[in-house]
């Protein structure tokens, strides 16, 4: 099971003066399970991609196949093929209009028209997926959460569709701190816990090498490279040259290493850098007691004659 994207090409204002080309001669393989980050600046076609996986657009050239069943080919399927992958765009939880959580994220399975039994299952099992307790959130109203916790109850809502694959457009835009972190853990917690596959579109260098196993990176619709984040990353001057750079833990790790520390050079996070600067201080500490015991040692050798007087 796997999503293809076999020589993709998108162009908006086709026949117009306006003609732009969003995507060109694009390939790309999504396999069941993985967890993927599309990165690039803006009008790189990020997010006419994520629209041809989900069917919403239709490429102008090329072909796109979501477990063997090619987009468009046959329109009374776009509707299973949307089911199957699920997206979640910007700011979600404008989307929000139920008086409670419970109604909101029921609101796709109730329009499949399955029993009620399997509606409250698939609320209940997708609101524990982005780490709410059912019953203490079923009956709010989504409006008096927070925005992190909004969020959440919109990508619950795409989860109780049960999609194969979940794509998350830029799912940390907007929010402070405190609710991207929870964000990101719950999106995390998620692949880990269930073998989500998801799609993660940003722009944040730092999130993307956190979570992700696989990294495309776009640019002027093209695939420009792709790889692990530590493959990526590794071309740190080719990424600035296209406008995205580095997470900042690299050039400080770059650094280090140009001051003599000996420290690996694929650390993009920095969990990885606080290992190995530890590390790397602990081996300079051991080094300096065994030069400072060699010292000592000498000097107290020193103070004795070849016969073993001490001299004076």
């Amino acid at each position: 099971m796997s999503i293809k994207v076999e020589n993709i090409a998108y162009v908006y204002g086709e026949g117009t003066p306006f003609k732009t080309i969003a995507l060109d001669d694009v390939n790309l393989n999504i396999e069941k399970g993985d967890f993927v980050g599309i990165i690039g600046h803006t009008g790189s076609g990020k997010s006419t991609l994520i629209q041809l996986l989900n069917g919403l657009e239709m490429p102008a050239s090329g072909q796109i196949t979501v477990d063997n069943k090619v987009v468009g080919s046959n329109k009374s399927e776009l509707r299973k093929i949307r089911q199957t992958v699920g997206l979640v765009f910007q700011y979600p939880e404008y989307q929000l209009f139920e008086e409670t959580v419970e109604k909101d994220v029921a609101f796709g399975p109730l329009n499949l028209e399955l029993p009620e039994n399997e509606i409250k299952s698939r609320v209940k099992d997708a609101l524990q997926a982005v780490g709410f307790n059912y019953n203490e959130i079923k009956d709010k109203s989504p409006f008096d959460l927070s925005g992190g916790q909004k969020r959440r109850v919109a990508i619950a809502g795409v989860l109780a569709m049960k999609p194969d694959y979940l794509i998350l457009d830029e799912p940390t835009a907007g929010l402070d701190p405190s609710g991207r972190n929870e964000i990101l853990e719950q999106i995390r917690k998620l692949h880990k816990s269930s073998n989500q596959t998801v799609i993660l579109v940003s722009h944040s260098m730092e999130d993307i090498a956190k979570l992700v196993e696989k990294v495309i990176v776009l640019y002027k619709g093209k695939v420009h490279m792709q790889g692990t984040p530590k493959e990526v990353y590794k071309n740190a001057e080719e990424l600035v040259k296209i406008g995205l750079g580095v997470p900042q833990i690299v050039d400080v790790i770059s650094e280090l290493r140009k001051k003599g520390f000996n420290i690996k050079d694929d650390i993009i996070t920095v969990e990885e850098a606080k290992l190995e600067i530890i590390k790397e201080l602990s081996r300079k500490s051991e080094e300096k007691n065994t030069l400072h015991s060699m010292e000592e040692l000498k000097n107290n050798s020193s103070s004795y004659s070849i016969g073993g007087r001490k001299n004076v």
